[in-house]
C-alpha cells in the first residue's frame, strides 16, 4: 500500500538549510538587518536542539530560533542584541532555567496552515522535555508604530491589546497561545520602526515543572568525548622530488594517526619546500606560478591521506593564484569523510604583500567537523582579536593557527596573541610552525618556531595554560587531549567567564560579510 509523504513537517534545522533560511528572512524582514551565514551557524552550533524549521512540499516556510538562558538575565530589562549575543546565540547557558525565543518568522505567502502555532508548539514541547521553567522572549508590536498617536504610551497600547479592544498581529497571536505580558522592553530592536523599537516582555510558564522538579533537573549535555590533536613542528629542507615531499608528509600523518589523533596540523607555507627543487632562484612571481602548478597534487595527496589514515588534516597554508588572478594564502582542511574546506588568510603581512603580492580574503567561517566546529587563523590573523571572536561566536571551540615566522620576536608576537585568544574566548588554540631553512627560496631563508597547544588559564586546565609544547627549532610532534566538557564547564562556572560577561550593551563585532 502506497502512502504519500507528509507535505508539512516541523523538523530541526541543519547547516544545509542556512541559505534558504537567509532567503526567507529577507522576505519576512525586508526592512531589517538580515541574518548572515555566521549568525545561523552560531545558532546551530550553540544549541542544535533548539532550532526548528517548517518545511512545506520540500520548501522552508518557517524558522524558529531558541536557546537556554539564565533567568536573572532574561527577566530583567534587555535588548535583542544583548540577550542573543548579537544574533549568534553565544549567550546560550546549559545551566539556565528558561528557554528564550530569539525569533520566529513564517513565509507570508503561506496562509491557513497555522505554521506559527506549530513552531510555538515545538518550542513548548522542547521546554517540557528539558524540564525548564518556561519560555521568555520579546514580542514585536508591529501595529504600534503607525497608531501610537492614539495611545498615551506603549503600555496603554499593550493593555488594550490584552483587553481585546484592539488587535496586534503579533501580540494578539502570542496572547492567544498562552503567553503573558511581563512588561515593556525599550529599544529591544531599535531598527524595528513598525514597533517603535519596543517589544512586549513575554513569558509562558511550563505547567509540568514545579520548583522541586526544577531543582532535580540535570543541567547541560554531558560530553565525555575527547579530541586528540597532534601538531607538527615541520622541518623545511631540500627535496629532490614531489614523491620525497609526499613521504615526509605521509610520515607525520601516519604517526599522529597511530597515536589515535583526530587532527594533524601542518604549518603555514610548508609547501614552499617544493621550490627547493628548482635549479635557479625564482622571482616571487615565478615562485607563485611554480607553486600553483603543485596545488592539485598537494590537495590530492592530503585528501587521500585523510581518508586512508582516518584523520582530519589541517593543511597548513599554500600561496595560490586564484581564478580571478589574485594571489591568496589559503589553508585547506581535509576531513576524514573526504570533504575539503578552505580558509583564506585575511591579513597578509607586509612581507607577504611585498614579496608575493598576496591579497587578503574577506570571510572567516567555522568549518563543521566530526569533532565539532573549528576555526582557522593563519599566522598574522591571530593578532586580530575580532577574527577569533567572530569564529567563537559561530561555535568554534578549537582554533588552529598554522604559522611561519623567521625569528624569535616574530614568533612571540603570534604566541602571545594566541594565548590571549585562548583566554578571552575560553577556547583551545593549536599552533603549528616551521623550522629549518630553504637556501635559494626567497623570503624563506630561516625559520623559528615553538609549536604548542594552548588552553584558557583556569583551574581545570594545565598549568600556565599550555596543554603541550615543543622544543624550539626542533623537528617534532606535540600531542594533547582537548576535553570539551572541561571547556564547557569553564565557560559556565569558571573563575572568570569571559564569554558570559561580555557587555553586549556597549560593543559588538559587526562583520560586514
Amino acid at each position: 500500500m502506497e502512502t504519500n509523504k507528509a507535505k508539512l513537517i516541523i523538523r530541526l534545522a541543519k547547516a544545509k538549510d542556512i541559505n534558504e533560511i537567509i532567503k526567507l528572512g529577507d522576505v519576512v524582514y525586508p526592512n531589517m538587518p538580515p541574518y548572515t551565514r555566521p549568525m545561523l551557524k552560531g545558532q546551530l552550533n550553540a544549541f542544535p536542539e533548539g532550532q526548528f524549521l517548517a518545511e512545506y512540499d520540500g520548501k522552508i516556510v518557517g524558522y524558529c530560533c531558541t536557546f537556554i538562558v539564565d533567568e536573572r538575565i532574561a527577566l530583567k530589562k534587555h535588548t535583542w542584541n544583548e540577550i542573543t549575543g548579537g544574533g549568534f546565540s553565544t549567550t546560550h547557558d546549559e545551566q539556565g532555567t528558561y528557554l528564550y525565543g530569539a525569533d520566529i518568522f513564517v513565509d507570508p505567502s503561506i496562509r491557513g496552515m497555522r505554521i506559527g502555532k506549530r513552531l510555538y508548539k515545538a518550542r513548548k514541547d522542547l521546554c517540557k522535555s528539558l524540564k525548564l521553567k518556561g519560555i521568555l522572549f520579546g514580542a514585536r508590536l508591529p501595529g504600534y508604530g503607525r497608531r501610537k498617536k492614539k495611545f498615551k504610551n506603549v503600555q496603554d497600547y499593550i493593555k488594550q491589546v490584552e483587553e481585546k479592544a484592539i488587535r496586534d498581529s503579533t501580540l494578539s497571536f502570542q496572547l492567544a497561545n498562552g503567553f503573558e505580558v511581563l512588561g515593556v522592553l525599550k529599544d529591544y530592536l531599535p531598527y524595528d520602526k513598525a514597533s517603535g523599537g519596543y517589544a512586549a516582555h513575554m513569558m509562558w510558564r511550563n505547567p509540568e515543572v514545579s520548583d522541586e522538579q526544577q531543582k532535580k533537573r540535570k543541567y547541560g549535555v554531558v560530553q565525555s568525548d575527547t579530541v586528540r590533536v597532534g601538531t607538527v613542528q615541520y622541518k623545511l629542507r631540500r627535496v629532490s622530488s614531489f614523491e620525497e615531499f609526499s613521504r615526509f608528509i605521509e610520515y607525520f600523518v601516519d604517526v599522529v594517526s597511530d597515536y589515535g589523533g583526530d587532527f594533524v596540523v601542518f604549518p603555514e607555507m610548508f609547501p614552499l619546500q617544493l621550490l627547493s627543487m628548482e635549479p635557479n632562484t625564482l622571482s616571487p612571481n615565478e615562485a607563485i606560478e611554480a607553486l600553483t602548478k603543485y596545488t592539485p597534487k598537494i590537495k590530492k595527496l592530503l585528501n587521500e591521506l585523510s581518508l586512508s589514515y582516518n584523520i582530519n588534516i589541517i593543511g597548513g597554508s599554500h600561496p595560490t593564484k586564484t581564478k580571478d588572478g589574485h594571489i591568496r594564502n589559503i589553508c585547506s582542511v581535509f576531513l576524514r569523510d573526504g570533504s575539503i574546506h578552505t580558509q583564506e588568510k585575511i591579513h597578509p603581512t607586509p612581507n607577504e604583500r611585498y614579496w608575493w603580492n598576496i591579497q587578503g580574503g574577506n570571510e572567516v567561517e567555522v568549518i563543521q567537523t566530526d569533532c565539532g566546529p573549528i576555526g582557522i587563523l593563519i599566522c598574522y590573523d591571530s593578532e586580530f582579536p575580532e577574527l577569533a571572536r567572530h569564529l567563537v561566536n559561530q561555535g568554534a571551540k578549537i582554533l588552529f593557527v598554522p604559522f611561519c615566522t623567521d625569528e624569535r620576536q616574530s614568533y612571540l608576537r603570534v604566541r602571545y596573541c594566541c594565548q590571549a585568544r585562548a583566554v578571552e574566548n575560553q577556547c583551545y588554540v593549536v599552533m603549528s610552525g616551521n623550522v629549518g631553512n630553504l637556501p635559494g627560496v626567497e623570503n624563506m631563508d630561516i625559520q623559528y618556531a615553538q609549536s604548542c597547544i594552548l588552553t584558557p588559564c583556569d583551574t581545570p586546565f594545565s598549568r600556565d595554560g599550555i596543554a603541550a609544547d615543543t622544543t624550539p627549532n626542533t623537528l617534532m610532534v606535540a600531542f594533547a587531549d582537548l576535553r570539551m566538557n572541561i571547556l564547557n564547564e569553564a565557560r559556565t562556572n569558571g573563575t572568570v567567564q569571559n564569554l558570559k560577561d561580555r557587555r553586549f550593551d556597549l560593543y559588538e563585532v559587526d562583520w560586514k560579510k
